[in-house]
């Protein structure tokens, strides 16, 4: 029983850094959502075209590298004067 007890223990101590990577590219991808909805230049027919760094950020999150757009994309929005997103 005891063995059993600490089995489960420690799967669910393996899942942690996957819920928390998970969790990493669930606000990156909402910081993206942000940046890309009121942030960068006018585009053709009245839309906003996202700039090559905010691209870049949202291309690091989606490859797993979301310290890096996160840590992007903060610092971009705090900067035009957003609030961000609560982290689930």
């Amino acid at each position: 029983m005891k063995t059993k007890l600490a089995l489960l223990a420690l799967a669910g101590l393996l899942a942690l850094p996957g819920l928390a990577h998970a969790d990493d590219a669930s606000y990156c991808e909402a910081l993206g959502a942000l940046a890309l909805r009121y942030m960068g230049s006018a585009g053709g027919e009245g839309h906003l075209a996202p700039d090559i760094t905010t691209l870049n950020a949202l291309r690091d999150c989606r490859s797993g590298n979301t310290a890096a757009g996160i840590a992007f994309l903060e610092k971009k929005l705090r900067a035009a004067g957003f609030t961000l997103p609560k982290r689930d």
